[in-house]
Order: C-alpha cells, then structure tokens, then sequence
C-alpha cells in the first residue's frame, strides 16, 4: 500500500470544482450572483458555442481593488464573512469563496475591474499568477467583467460529459430567468454566438414585473395566476400561484426562492403539493413563482456545494407556513367579492335573489309555466356568473353573465360546494344527522361490522349512526342531513371500507378530506337530473360563495366562460 501524500493544490481546486462547477450553467450562476453581491443594476453575458468556448459576464456593480484581484482567484478568499458568525447570518449570494478558485481550476479566467474611485481598470489572467506579475492596467468602465475560455480545456474526461451545444444553452438561458425573477431591479441582457437572445428590462413596479414573469414563464401564466401576500412572526412569502386549472405535466414551472436565493426543496414542494391536494387534477402540478423571507439566522445555506439547497431551523414551522399561506389564497380566490343585490325581469315574472350560500330567496310575483329569462344589463351585473338560461342533457348549466356564456358542469360544481360545507361542519364538530324514517340493512364484511360495533364514534363525527345487526349486517339508522337525498348503501359502504383501511381513529382524523370527499361525491347532484331554472340559479350563487368552487373534488373544472370576443370569433363576426 503506498504512503499517504497531500494532494497537489491544482488538483484539490480540480476536485473541488467537480462540486461547485459541474457544467457551463453553474460557472454562469456564480458569476452571476457576484454581479449582484457587488451591487450591479445592469448585467450583461455573452455565451459562445454553449458556454464551452466563452462564459463572459459584464457589470456595472462596485468593482474589485487592484490589490484584491489576487486574492479573488485563490480558494476561499472572500469579503463577506470573517468568522463562524457571519456564516450563521450571511445575506449574500456567493460568502465561501470557491467559485472562482474552482473556475479557474478548470477553465481559463480573465478579470477585468475597475472602482468608481480607481482612474483606470485593472486585469489579472488566472493562467499568469498574479503575486509574480501583478495585475496590469486595462480600458473598462467602472464595474467588472469575468471571461471565462474552453471550459474543462485540461479535463477531457467532464468535458465529454457535457450535452449538445443547444441543450447546455438551454440550462444557462433557465439559470439566468431564475435570476432574473429574483431581482427585478437588475436589468439583464443575454447574447449567444455574438447574437441578442434576451434583454429583461429593470421591472420597478407591479405591472413592469408581471411582464417580467410572462416573459420568462409565459403570458397564460400570468393570466391564470393568483397572487399570494402573507406574513407570520419572522416568516413571509410573497409571489403568484397558478389557479387549481392551470396545470403542468412536471414541476418545470416552480420556482421557488429562500431570501432571493432560488433552491430546490422537497420540503416546500410536499407543502405546495398539500395546499393543492384537493383542487388540483390527480398527477399534475401546480405552477408558482414564490419568495420566502425568513430571518438568515433560521436557516442554513451551506449545505450543498452548488449552494442550491437549504436547510430551516425549525423545518415544520416552514412547512406548515407555505401550505397555509398557499391554500388560504387559493381558497380566498371567490367570485362574491362584486355582489350587489340584483332583480331581473323574466317575461312577466320577477325573481330577487340573495347572495348568501344555501339561503337563496326565491320571489316569484307571478309563477308561468314556461318562461325563457330575458335578462337586462343594466339589471344582471352583481353576479360573476349571471343567470340560467337551461339546461343541456341534462348534465350542463347554461348561463349568461355580462362577459358572454357560463357553462356549468352541474354535479362537480355541487360536489364541491357539498365537500367545503361538510369540511365546514366537520371542523366545527357539527355534522347534523338526519334521521331515517326506515332503517337501511347493509350487508358488509365481519370486520367492518366489527369496527362499526367497536368505533361508533367514529361513524358518528362523520354523520352516520350505524350499529351492528348481525355479524355480517349493519344498520343505518342517521345520515348527514346534507346527504339524506344521496345514494345511502353506496355511501355507507365507501366511507366503511375507508375506515376500516385507516383502522384507527386517528387515521380516520388525518385522512378526513379524502372521506370527505368521497361522501360529497355520493350526495351530489348527479348528471341526469332534471333542474329548474330556480335549482340552477341557486347552485350558481352557491358556487360564487364557496371556496375553491372553480375545482371539484378531483381537480376538474367546474365551470368556463366564453367570452363575447370568442362567440363572435366563432361566426367571424366583426372580421
């Protein structure tokens, strides 16, 4: 066995560049976040051949100081932290000092700086040790611009590894977007082979910045999007969210950022992920641009090489602050907000509505036998979603509103009033029960007879009284009053099967929204049945008053409106 030797200082940079620079995309990153961290409203790079042949970044920020170039390019020389302290509170972008030791390890490295102060600029070139030549002066404004050459140039080995030219630009054009929606003060410019591909102007306002995230996400995002503003003690998260029906095969569209640091973290994904379960179609994901605040104390940034990663002090808190923070937007996103109390004439008859769920007035001064609504604008504005016209097959609500036409796909949109109601009552432990005037006999499994002789309480807080009859046969004796016109031995069935599977109490407790649900589904107005006009109208004031009434109980939409511009589209009207 050989004898151990200290490796030689090029090769502690090259292995240590394995994890800081693993391809053109994360040389891009940490020139970028030196750019920031020296104050730069003004970014501009310049990519050739995938960032294999040049990575150039150009800023206007404070510059280095002639005597500080040596030290920028030796391993973990750095200006922002001097003790263990500072690394426990560090609020920059780049503190370790590596990135430019690693770089330049693996890659030819040219400095170009100049301070607002300093009459000329200074160069040093990584591959001419700056202690025995000492920087040289050079033509550059104030600010600093990095040349990177021939990436992995002496590692053949990382250098094969690499992707095809497009795709490696596609990582770096992603890098500098994730940037760019951190800080919308920063005015970036992205060229590649000598060509303009991108410029993001300084975003210094709402409307400037939404344009910002529709450039880089895309325009159907933002027109699909919620915005989200919330604080708790030291924590705050602030950003836009996609509505429950703008979804995405893969989590491509999350971005997510700690203190303007973008990072990838399982434990705000799972809390997203939550916040969404019941709104959102079953294998799709949710879109989002988020921005936490926290105190840099309360969370560790040095966990990861690439720094990509975090890690929170109390990781629990943080979790349970983003699904709140996300579900309450989500659930707040109701159309009641414009209600005004509304009469419309229909022929000769007058119906006044109240906007209250599950309280709609009904005045009829003359009852016809058939009418067709004749709905007056100046009279059809308080209601988002208008009024009914009829009912096709038996399934949709038509409707109009002053938009154009609502089409209202009549049982998701009451399986979803009737699961926010039973949630309603579940947490405040008052699911009434309604009587059945003639027991139903159920014929089950021993073990669910079982649980149903052991647990009635269980049964019970959800709204059924069942006892056991025989040792294979039950009992229902009560059912949610909100359910008493559902399909009972279904129901009873379903919500047996699901309590036996979580077996115990507090299971049943973890898991109630998906029992929930389920029974919400059974008690629902199924597609088939015949509404009258009066039905229809009150299950749109309901849908206007209950939260996330856009989704069902699985995620679909519940209702869509076409606009009056698509129903001219539609026979070229105006064209």
């Amino acid at each position: 066995m050989q004898r151990i030797k200290q490796l030689s200082t090029l090769l502690s940079n090259q292995i240590a560049a394995g994890e800081v620079v693993e391809r053109p995309a994360s040389v891009l990153k940490e020139l970028l976040e030196n750019s920031i961290d020296a104050g730069a409203n003004k970014i501009e790079v310049s990519i050739k051949n995938g960032g294999r042949k040049l990575i150039k970044v150009t800023d206007n920020g404070a510059g280095i100081h002639k005597d500080d170039l040596a030290l920028a390019l030796l391993q973990h020389a750095t200006s922002k932290i001097r003790n263990l302290k500072d690394l426990a509170s560090v609020t920059s972008m780049g503190f370790r000092g590596e990135a430019l030791s690693s770089i330049s390890s693996v890659a030819k490295v040219l400095i170009n700086s100049r301070q607002q102060e300093a009459s000329t600029a200074w160069k040093a070139d990584a591959d001419h040790p700056v202690s025995s030549t000492g920087p040289v002066p050079s033509a550059h404004p104030v600010g600093t611009s990095i040349e990177v050459r021939d990436l992995f140039y002496n590692l053949p080995v990382r250098k094969k590894f690499l992707k095809t030219e497009r795709t490696e630009f596609v990582y770096m054009t992603e890098t500098l977007k994730k940037i760019a929606l951190a800080f919308p003060n920063i005015e970036f410019s992205l060229e590649h082979n000598n060509k303009p591909i991108k410029k993001f102007l300084k975003a210094l306002t709402n409307t400037q910045y939404e344009k910002r995230i529709a450039d880089i996400i895309g325009k159907d995002f933002i027109s699909n999007s919620l915005k989200l503003d919330f604080t708790s003690g030291n924590l705050s998260l602030n950003g836009v969210i996609g509505q429950p029906t703008f979804t995405r095969n893969n989590s491509a569209m999350q971005y997510f950022f700690v203190n303007t640091r973008v990072v990838q973290d399982k434990l705000i994904t799972h809390a997203v992920r939550q916040a969404y379960h019941d709104v959102i179609y079953h294998g799709k994901y949710p879109a989002f641009v988020l921005f936490l605040e926290i105190d840099p104390e309360a969370v560790d940034v040095n966990i990861h090489p690439r720094k990509s990663e975090v890690k929170f002090t109390n990781p629990r808190q943080v979790h349970d602050f983003v699904r709140h923070a996300v579900q309450k937007t989500i659930a707040n996103n109701k159309l009641e907000d414009n209600y005004q109390h509304t009469t419309f004439a229909v022929t000769d008859s007058y119906y006044t509505y109240a906007p209250k769920p599950g309280k709609i007035k009904l005045e009829v001064k003359e009852q016809l036998e058939s009418y067709a609504p004749i709905v007056n604008d100046e009279q059809s504005l308080g209601y988002p979603l208008g009024f009914a016209l009829a009912q096709l097959h038996n399934t949709y609500i038509l409707a109009q509103n002053t938009q154009g036409l609502i089409l209202v796909d009549m049982h998701a949109a009451h399986e979803r009033i009737t699961y926010e109601q039973m949630k309603t009552s579940w947490d405040a432990d008052n699911l009434k029960l309604q009587p059945l005037l003639v027991p139903i006999v159920l014929n089950v499994t021993e073990a669910e007879a079982q649980m149903v002789e052991d647990k009635p309480e269980v049964f019970f807080k959800l709204g059924l009284k069942l006892e056991r009859f025989t040792i294979q046969q039950i009992r229902v004796l009560e059912v949610p009053a909100l359910l008493v016109n559902s399909r009972i031995e279904n129901l009873v069935q379903n919500v047996l099967a699901e309590c036996v599977e979580f077996n115990t109490s507090a299971k049943v407790s973890q898991n109630i929204n998906k029992i929930l649900s389920g029974m919400a589904c059974h008690g629902s107005v199924r597609a088939g049945r015949t509404l009258s006009l009066p039905e229809m109208n009150a299950l749109l004031r309901d849908i206007e008053t209950t939260e996330n009434s856009g989704q069902c109980n699985h995620g679909r939409p519940t209702w869509i409106q076409i606009k009056h511009q698509e129903l001219d589209s539609f026979f070229m009207r105006g064209q």
